[in-house]
């Protein structure tokens, strides 16, 4: 019985899963390039053949040794610097306190000075005012005066607040409810017309040369700042000089202070009233110039002032 031919099969092999994969496999399996992997390997091989995690090891303990090495000696330099910066420090403390206290030494020196010059001022008036002696001292402000007088107190309004503006740059009267220098100023003028003989305000004795200004908010009496109430002893005949003022222009234009801007005021006659002395002394007196003085400058004879110690 014949053989049936054979059968010749046309159909392609099947491909393989991964034939498509080829490249992702080959990264995978060849993750180093072998002209990298050759180097990586003779590198190895030069440097004596350490594996690479015990030099990262070595690297890693060169560096902590270095950087406790920094620390060491920048802890090293601030102990040795600190006895430096602390004693510079004690010697400015020494030099201040020293300072402070020369300063504190010459205050004292020039208030014993003080002392001494007014002294000697009230001496030499006691001594060459003759027989009205007692009475240019009391003109002065040379002496301590006490006696019946009266008692002037003058304060702000209740809730004034600092500060310019209103009526008061333009006018006599203020809508700020602060008492102004020129107030004060008004008021003892009115005191030394109505007959008061000597006047202090807040125990700042005033003389025949005192000044009452301004500066900002502060009154100044003799250059030195008051603050309200302002409390003014004027000596006299007490119920004289308070009915005096009182009916004076003086004395109703601060009724209308009182009356408009709540300024608060209040006068009462006192037994006795004590001032001190002025605390410096300006001390001038009137000599008649010659005829020949006058010659050179065409000027007349004339009274001058000068001052004297």
């Amino acid at each position: 019985m014949p053989q049936p031919p054979p059968i010749r099969s046309t159909d392609t092999p099947r491909p393989r899963p991964d034939a498509s994969m080829s490249l992702l496999t080959n990264v995978m399996d060849h993750s180093l390039d072998e002209g990298y992997a050759e180097a990586a390997a003779r590198r190895d091989a030069e440097e004596g053949g350490l594996p690479r995690t015990l030099r990262a090891k070595l690297g890693l303990a060169a560096g902590l040794v270095l950087a406790a090495t920094v620390v060491t000696v920048g802890a090293a330099q601030a102990r040795i610097s600190a006895p430096v910066v602390a004693k510079e420090r004690q010697e400015l403390i020494d030099r201040i306190d020293a300072e402070t206290s020369s300063a504190d030494a010459m205050e004292r020196t020039v208030d014993k000075l003080r002392v001494d010059v007014g002294n000697r001022q009230r001496a030499a008036l006691r001594e060459h005012g003759g027989d009205q002696g007692e009475l240019v001292a009391l003109l002065a402000g040379a002496t301590e005066v006490r006696g019946p007088g009266v008692k002037l107190v003058v304060d702000d309004a209740k809730g004034s607040e600092s500060g310019g503006g209103g009526p008061r740059e333009s006018s006599d009267f203020s809508d700020t409810g602060r008492v102004r220098d020129r107030d004060m100023q008004r008021v003892v003028n009115g005191l030394w017309e109505s007959g008061a003989e000597a006047i202090a305000i807040n125990g700042q004795r005033l003389t025949a040369l005192s000044a009452i200004r301004a500066a900002g908010d502060a009154i100044l009496v003799d250059n030195r700042p008051l603050v309200p109430p302002y409390t003014v002893l004027a000596v006299g005949d007490a119920k004289k000089l308070s009915i005096t003022f009182q009916d004076s222009a003086d004395g109703q234009y601060l009724h209308a202070l009182q009356e408009s801007f709540d300024i608060r005021t209040g006068i009462a006659d006192q037994g006795e009233v004590r001032l001190p002395p002025a605390p410096s002394l300006i001390v001038r007196t009137a000599e008649p110039r010659t005829a020949d003085a006058g010659k050179g400058d065409g000027q007349d004879a004339a009274d001058t002032g000068k001052g004297t110690s």
